[in-house]
């Protein structure tokens, strides 16, 4: 029976060799099949032709197994060499060593998942995190990494380019007694970072950042002057503050102080709630945002850039003089003062003014559109003097070249036939 990934029913206590050898089988994954039946290890696997019986890939996906210890590292060795990611989250590793053991045997790895492990438990030595040096995408969510071990990472990785810290509690930031030049991404959501001066740390740690997802914790505020915002933050491209704290559009304006910003995330946040969704949007593009490409995950086109900034122009223009902002200034001096748009009702017609046209006589009537055309002719009846069974009508649209309409049908509703005002009615009697 084949065995799915994270589904094995696995006792704890188990190695990474043994967890391998049973889910990469041909019986269980069936990659590559080999000749013969079951798994076999040998001792030493150098040489043995046994080695071509695992069916595995270069991307190994080993989560949730169980898994407590490395196992034998020249199997790791032997069976692991053109292996490049490998994940091994929620497993129950707690020791560091056990984990060099692996990833010290897999020359070629890069990436490396180690998400819900119990690792706080266990110091990472120096030498143990030498192991880590080819790693460049590296992933410790809810691993409640301490920042000690974070720092220890960052001076064993010189190539290190990803940071995945989400899950941690972290209510502060410690500073690394190095920078991280390599780092380009971090990704530090649902922790609890609230104070704009932990925040900071990491533009310190971390100068080459390209981009920096904070989403989920509580930032309240960004206190710190536009020049040394362009200084923490040189080369941040990409900044995500989804359901953070901002309350204040003092703090959107110091976006701009990013120098290469281009991408904003800000949904969910205080400050916004109180706006339409077309609101927002446009009031963060034409105000705060002037020079950002892509808003919330979708591009903005020069020609939504332009709408909005006519938006917030006509938005301010009613507002007291000392509530409009400067921003305002700078678009009526771009657009000029525009006039408000006209307000269309486009709501169906509810009544319409008609000529009724019988023999001789035009009278000028108001009908309601919600009623039929037997309600119509009960209407009529007084007028010209028919009952409604000897009564022919019919619609003339003074808009159109085709001439009159009988309007046959007693339940049809009038709206149906776009009477607007001006159009005719013509009653005839009918003929026995």
């Amino acid at each position: 029976m084949e065995v799915q990934e994270g589904s094995m029913d696995q006792p704890s206590g188990r190695s990474f060799m043994q967890v391998l050898c049973e889910k990469y089988s041909p019986e269980n994954f069936p990659y590559r099949r080999g000749p013969g039946m079951g798994v076999h290890v040998p001792a030493t696997p150098q040489g043995s032709p046994m080695k071509d019986r695992l069916n595995l890939p270069s991307v190994l996906v080993l989560n949730s197994c169980g898994i407590t210890c490395a196992g034998d590292e020249n199997e790791i060795a032997a069976f692991c060499a053109h292996v490049s990611e490998l994940d091994l989250s929620d497993n129950k590793l707690e020791d560091w060593h056990e984990v060099s053991k692996i990833v010290s045997n897999v020359p070629h790895l890069e990436f490396l998942n180690l998400s819900s492990n119990p690792l706080s438990l266990s110091v990472l030595e120096r030498r143990c995190a030498g192991s880590f040096a080819g790693v460049r995408k590296l992933v410790l969510n809810n691993s409640k990494a301490s920042w000690e071990t974070v720092h220890t990472i960052l001076q064993e990785l010189p190539d290190l380019e990803e940071l995945f810290l989400c899950l941690n509690d972290y209510e502060t930031v410690s500073c690394s007694p190095v920078c991280c030049q390599s780092l380009k991404l971090l990704h530090i959501t649902d922790n609890n970072l609230q104070d704009w001066t932990e925040i900071r740390k990491l533009g310190i740690m971390f100068p080459s950042l390209d981009t920096l997802i904070l989403a989920n914790n509580n930032l309240t505020t960004i206190e710190e002057s536009e020049d040394s915002l362009a200084r923490l933050f040189p080369n941040l491209r990409s900044i995500n503050l989804h359901k953070s704290g901002l309350h204040c559009w003092e703090d959107i304006d110091k976006l701009n102080s990013f120098p290469k910003l281009e991408e904003v995330k800000l949904l969910g946040i205080p400050l916004l709630q109180s706006y339409t969704t077309e609101e927002r949007r446009k009031l963060l593009i034409a105000s705060r945002l002037p020079s950002i490409v892509k808003l919330n995950g979708s591009i903005v086109a020069d020609g939504e850039r332009e709408d909005s900034e006519r938006f917030f122009i006509r938005y301010y223009m009613e507002f007291p003089e000392e509530e409009v902002p400067f921003r305002y200034h700078e678009l009526v001096t771009k657009y000029g003062k525009l006039e408000p748009l006209a307000v269309v009702d486009l709501r169906p017609q509810s009544s319409a003014k008609v000529e009724v046209h019988f023999k001789d006589k035009v009278e000028e009537m108001s009908i309601r559109l919600d009623q039929t055309v037997a309600d119509l002719k009960k209407q009529l009846k007084t007028v010209v003097q028919l009952s409604t069974s000897n009564m022919l009508l019919f619609y003339l649209d003074h808009e159109t070249p085709f001439g009159p309409e009988e309007m046959k049908y007693n339940s049809r509703a009038l709206h149906s036939y776009g009477i607007r005002d001006g159009d005719k009615l013509y009653v005839e009697p009918r003929m026995k």
